[in-house]
């Protein structure tokens, strides 16, 4: 099946030139099928960027997805072309009587700021209670986990002392969890950021179990009990060349990194990168969208609030 994206929009140019199944959102509606409606609110700056990123993890499915994009507030995007913004971007208040089968919240550059402090943070906390409401299973990457947990759980974030940064071993720690189903016993994934939830605080929380982790990152894929919930610190979603493209960023703003852990070969940030987490990055999202949305959205969108509540599910 084909992932349904807005007409138009131009991750679709990039992924028919890799051969990845897809048709705009006018052809779809002319098959006689309901297609999972899947939300992305995306946080980055560079918005394409992150398009492509996740919707070439979501095509990898038999599952027909359709993708709706959303932004926080209408304040210019200093790295997206407004007319972008404007043409496929909606607000809140375009969706919040909307129902949806699955919804990504992406990280975003806020890591070394107090969550209080966040510009938007009103905001981010309305979004995440009506997730509880409107959406069958919500997928948090990286700073949205941080986000998340401290609004809904109390977990609290800390600043480390330095930025993570590299492609780090994991280890699965519920191998029987659907999430993690097909992975190996020890795979790889990214991480790039500045601050974490601790191991010992997510233990702490009844309804949290942790399901992947490592020991120099920490706990990498973490899912509430019932699976409406799941929440990954790292991003499987990364191209090649992401993790350079930050280091390149970070050394033109004067801030001196250090060199990606376990990135290029022999540390050379001359050489070429070696990719080592795509396989398990694609079993993460279509396992996401087969186990935790589809399995149990149901198939009409308005009865999604009604079967939340009447539906006991153990995902974890």
């Amino acid at each position: 099946m084909p992932i349904n994206i807005p007409d138009g929009l131009p991750a679709i140019d990039v992924l028919q030139r890799e051969n990845i199944f897809c048709i705009t959102r006018s052809a779809a509606e002319h098959q006689d099928i309901r297609p999972l409606r899947i939300l992305l609110l995306n946080l980055m700056p560079k918005k394409i960027e992150t398009e492509i990123h996740l919707l070439r993890m979501l095509s990898n499915t038999p599952l027909q997805v359709d993708i709706e994009l959303m932004r926080i507030s209408d304040r210019p995007s200093k790295n997206t072309p407004i007319e972008h913004m404007e043409a496929f971007y909606k607000d809140f208040n375009a969706i919040r009587e909307e129902k949806y089968d699955g919804m990504i919240i992406t990280g975003a550059p806020l890591g070394q700021v107090e969550l209080k402090e966040v510009s938007f943070w009103n905001a981010m906390k309305e979004i995440i209670d009506w997730t509880t409401t409107n959406v069958t299973s919500t997928m948090f990457l990286c700073w949205a986990v941080q986000a998340a947990m401290q609004h809904i759980y109390e977990v609290p974030k800390y600043l480390l002392p330095k930025k993570i940064s590299g492609v780090y071993s994991h280890k699965l720690i519920r191998r029987l969890s659907p999430i993690v189903r097909g992975f190996d016993d020890v795979f790889d994934a990214p991480h790039s950021r500045y601050a974490e939830v601790r191991r010992e605080h997510i233990l702490a929380t009844k309804n949290l179990v942790i399901i992947a982790d490592s020991d120099r990152a920490g706990p990498y894929i973490i899912a509430s009990k019932d699976g409406r919930q799941l929440f990954v610190t790292g991003h499987s979603e990364y191209e090649p060349s992401c993790l350079l493209d930050e280091y390149q960023r970070d050394i033109a703003a004067g801030i001196n990194p250090d060199i990606p852990e376990n990135y290029f070969p022999n540390n050379d940030p001359r050489e070429t990168p070696i990719v080592t987490w795509k396989s398990h990055g694609n079993l993460l999202f279509s396992n996401w969208l087969n186990y935790y949305v589809y399995q149990l959205t149901p198939f009409k969108n308005q009865e999604i609030g009604q079967r939340i509540r009447e539906v006991p599910v153990k995902l974890s």
